[in-house]
């Protein structure tokens, strides 16, 4: 059987890496042209075409993947005037990889399936590293039918593909898993300053984490590299980050789920970014957390 059509929006440090992979595997893939020209032109070296327009990427396309950065770039993309359901025809299927409200994917999908699109969550897991060898994790929401179809495809930038449930499941569980790896490295801030504090090498907790159960790729990515000067072993923008937790904070109200730990982590990243960090990665918020209390890690 020939290989489904794909569409790309978003071949940035994920996006790259995932296009890459599918043309390389055989996918006939077209990207849609963007302002940072050396991802489009590396992957129209290696095979790929290039869309001038959204009504060229989707006429060109059966599956369309999106990876931008989140709701209000999902919701433009598709709704806009000259957006992709402006120019859909029936059969048309949406994959959503990026991080968004499991809401507005719910709403999305309804508006989709009222002009004969499937709209699918599929929001992904590590970072552009394993993107570019095709062994990133996904969260799939979607019918069996359509994750049926669609696992193939996945698989071939995804090392590790789940179905999570219906449309929805995917982004809510991809929320959640967010809410954990950024809440480790809050406490991991937390408690490298403290140590700082009282006069305790913070290099020291870390070795010691390090043999035991709480030893994790968060830990060794984020306080590991933060105790050896580096704060970007862990390729995830603490302003994303910032946005997750909000999305997550969102999520939680909306179900009226009560907790003290999320307020508390997006309080965390709330600060940083105020002091001036939301650029750097998310290890960083070790580096706003030892900026408040006066010390370097």
């Amino acid at each position: 059987m020939s290989k489904q059509r794909i569409g790309f929006v978003g071949v940035g440090l994920m996006g790259h890496g995932m296009a890459k992979n599918l043309v390389e595997k055989g996918w006939p893939v077209t990207v849609l042209g963007h302002r940072n020209r050396a991802p489009v032109d590396d992957l129209v070296t290696r095979g790929a075409h290039e869309a001038k327009d959204v009504a060229g990427l989707v006429a060109a396309a059966d599956i369309v993947f999106l990876c931008v950065t989140g709701t209000p770039q999902v919701e433009d993309l598709l709704l806009r005037a000259d957006g992709i359901l402006a120019h859909a025809r029936d059969g048309l299927m949406v994959v959503d990889t990026s991080t968004s409200q499991p809401a507005s994917t719910l709403r999305l999908a309804q508006t989709c399936a009222a002009k004969g699109v499937v709209f699918v969550d599929a929001p992904l897991a590590r970072t552009p590293v394993e993107a570019e060898q095709g062994r990133l994790n996904s969260m799939v929401g979607a019918t069996d039918a359509v994750y049926a179809t669609l696992e193939p495809v996945l698989k071939g930038f995804c090392e590790n593909v789940f179905h999570m449930g219906p449309t929805g499941s995917g982004h809510a569980v991809k929320l959640a898993n967010n809410f954990v790896s950024i809440g480790t490295v809050a406490l991991l801030a937390e408690a490298l300053v403290a140590c700082r504090k009282l006069g305790v090498e913070p290099a020291n907790l870390v070795r010691l984490m390090s043999v035991g159960g709480i030893n994790s790729g968060i830990l060794q990515l984020a306080a590991g590299g933060a105790v050896e000067g580096d704060f970007t072993r862990m390729k995830f923008a603490l302003s994303n980050a910032a946005k997750d937790v909000r999305y997550f904070a969102q999520a939680m109200a909306e179900v009226q789920a009560v907790g003290v730990m999320g307020p508390a982590v997006h309080q965390s990243l709330a600060q940083a970014e105020s002091l001036g960090w939301g650029e750097k990665m998310v290890p960083s918020l070790i580096e706003a957390q030892a900026q408040l209390n006066h010390v370097k890690i």
